[in-house]
């Protein structure tokens, strides 16, 4: 059963709200930042971003620190008020292609030690570490771990209900995006939200592994420094967006590599040849429309590649994914790509903004050779996690993605 419970948000006040909220800090370039900062008084993002006006570097937790000073000047002055009584929150997000609306609650620290929230990445500890510390240092979440979960009716018939009223927020902002906010603090609605996830068997990360990993890590520090911890403090949650995983949205991540190890186009293709079917597509654009099979743009021409299955070993729910079934037959073995999490040799990329990216990357000199693969299915995450196995790095990517300060939770 996964515990979610309402919390005391703190958030900015309607006519504000579109001005607060930003993307999160690493999506924005160097000069929309700076637009944004120079511009904006009101923007979340002189909260995560403090050391902006004093031009020079600061230490690591010099910075902490001037976040939760920035925090509590915008809780000072009024830019942010918490609310009163404990709500959940539901958000709903609609751009021209997608609509995704789901719940924000406090999730248990508990739920993902004892594996009722599920894992499909793995984490890097030292990144971990960073984060505990960032966090033990501001005291809060601002941006919820996207979480995602079976459709459930009971689940789907209240936020139905509550979006029948007007909503507390409804602002566009300038990515083309509508938000919509509906504040459930009616109790007798509230315990119908926890008594539904209770039933609900297992939760799934989407996006936000390392913020989870690293708040289970401030939780247990906490707790040991606590001669009263008792398990309700509100350390031994964190802010999540739960949405209905028929609403998740996975979409894939291509591979490039600078070079080809030392081998001439004939030669690579030759080794390919082990694995694969391959078919030269010249100037035509060819996108993979099945599992197991892949784009490659080598030499300014487009390949298929297709799986040789007898010439594979499918083992478990891991090795049937084509990332995974990639980096051991090419990228490993031909190409000497032995580590993805830190290689400068090996990029990636989302095409969202550019779908032929595989082509305009290669083309550009950056890379030697370029991959597409097919989007990986919510299916096969939940293999993945089910079995506590972990997907290659930069495997999927999900949307929504959300907005930071647009609820805060305080711990």
């Amino acid at each position: 059963m996964a515990i979610i419970k309402p919390f005391k948000a703190v958030r900015a006040s309607r006519d504000k709200v579109a001005l607060v909220s930003s993307k999160s800090y690493e999506t924005y370039t160097p000069a929309e930042l700076g637009a944004k900062l120079d511009f904006n008084p009101y923007t979340f993002l002189h909260v995560v971003n403090p050391d902006y006006k004093y031009l020079q570097e600061v230490s690591t937790e010099r910075r902490f620190q001037l976040v939760q000073n920035r925090y509590s000047d915008f809780k000072r002055n009024k830019i942010f008020n918490q609310d009163t009584i404990p709500a959940f929150y539901i958000y709903e997000r609609i751009d021209a292609n997608n609509t995704f609306c789901g719940i924000i609650g406090a999730t248990s620290i508990d739920d993902y030690l004892n594996n009722v929230i599920k894992k499909h990445e793995g984490t890097i500890h030292k990144r971990e570490r960073l984060f505990e510390k960032y966090l033990k240092i501001i005291g809060f979440n601002a941006e919820p771990v996207l979480l995602t979960f079976r459709d459930d009716e009971t689940l789907e018939e209240i936020i139905n209900q509550e979006k029948a009223k007007n909503p507390e927020y409804e602002f566009s902002t300038t990515d083309k995006m509508l938000h919509k906010l509906w504040v459930v603090s009616d109790e007798n609605i509230t315990q119908k939200i926890t008594k539904a996830f209770a039933k609900i068997e297992a939760l799934y990360i989407a996006d936000g592994h390392h913020r989870t990993a690293s708040s289970a890590l401030l939780a247990k520090d906490l707790a040991s420094e606590n001669e009263n911890h008792n398990g309700t403090e509100a350390y031994n949650y964190f802010m999540s967006y739960l949405i209905p995983e028929s609403q998740l949205k996975i979409s894939e991540f291509n591979r490039f590599v600078k070079d080809l190890n030392g081998l001439s186009v004939n030669e690579f293709l030759e080794k390919l040849s082990v694995h694969f079917v391959i078919h030269n597509r010249g100037q035509l654009i060819y996108f993979p429309d099945k599992k197991h099979h892949f784009s490659m743009y080598l030499n300014d021409e487009f390949y298929s590649l297709y799986l040789k299955e007898n010439e594979y070993t499918f083992t478990n729910a891991l090795s049937k994914l084509d990332s995974e079934i990639l980096f051991r037959t090419v990228l490993e073995p031909i190409l000497g790509v032995k580590d993805l999490t830190n290689n400068d040799r090996v990029g990636h990329s989302d095409n969202k903004k550019d779908v032929i990216s595989i082509k305009t990357k290669v083309d550009s000199g950056l890379y030697t050779v370029g991959f597409s693969l097919t989007a990986v299915t919510i299916v096969e995450l939940k293999e993945i996690a089910d079995a506590n196995l972990k997907m290659p790095p930069k495997t999927t990517y999900i949307q929504p993605k959300l907005r930071s300060g647009l609820t805060v939770y305080e711990f």
